[in-house]
């Protein structure tokens, strides 16, 4: 189990290898933003979070509810779920002033706070796990580049996700143009 999930972990590391953005997405996403900007109701909703988005935090309770030894280990939330909530906070208000270049700094900041956490945790995880504080940070650094992808994927300001940049606010929908057949 753990040779698969080592090597499992070795080659999303390789897939997930952060790719510098398309500055071309920096006019679409700023255009909508623009257009929600001008929209009469477009006070903010109070703020929620869901923890980490996608499942993760779901995913993640759900396997220590069904497996005493995960729950013992982890804990029913991601030990990095803090970084996920600060995450939060920036796409609940999806400033859309140069919207796109916070959106990435968010995201980048998101990446650096997962590293960060599991270099923090590495020594304990380890520990418990009995393999070495670099191979915990290691898979860290894979969730981060994992999140960082799916992020800048899924979180764009237009999509129909809950967790898009400016959930807040409300749905593009409504400003897009209609396809006709």
């Amino acid at each position: 189990m753990q040779r698969t999930l080592a090597l499992c972990l070795a080659l999303c590391a390789g897939a997930a290898a952060a790719q510098p953005p398309d500055p071309g997405n920096a006019y679409i996403e700023n255009r909508q933003l623009a257009l929600l900007a001008e929209v009469e109701d477009s006070a903010l909703r109070p703020y929620t979070s869901d923890g980490c988005s996608g499942g993760l935090s779901a995913g993640w309770n759900w396997l220590a509810q069904h497996d005493a030894r995960y729950a013992a280990l982890f804990g029913n939330r991601p030990p990095w779920e803090a970084c996920c909530v600060i995450h939060d906070w920036a796409y609940w208000d999806g400033d859309s002033t140069d919207g796109y270049a916070r959106r990435l700094a968010a995201d980048s900041e998101l990446h650096r706070c997962v590293v960060a956490s599991g270099e923090h945790q590495a020594e304990d995880i380890g520990r418990h796990l009995h393999l070495p504080p670099a191979a915990v940070s290691r898979s860290f650094a894979v969730a981060a580049d994992l999140m960082f992808v799916a992020v800048r994927v899924g979180g764009a300001p237009c999509t129909p996700l809950p967790w898009r940049w400016g959930y807040g606010r409300p749905a593009c929908a409504p400003l897009m143009p209609e396809r006709k057949p």
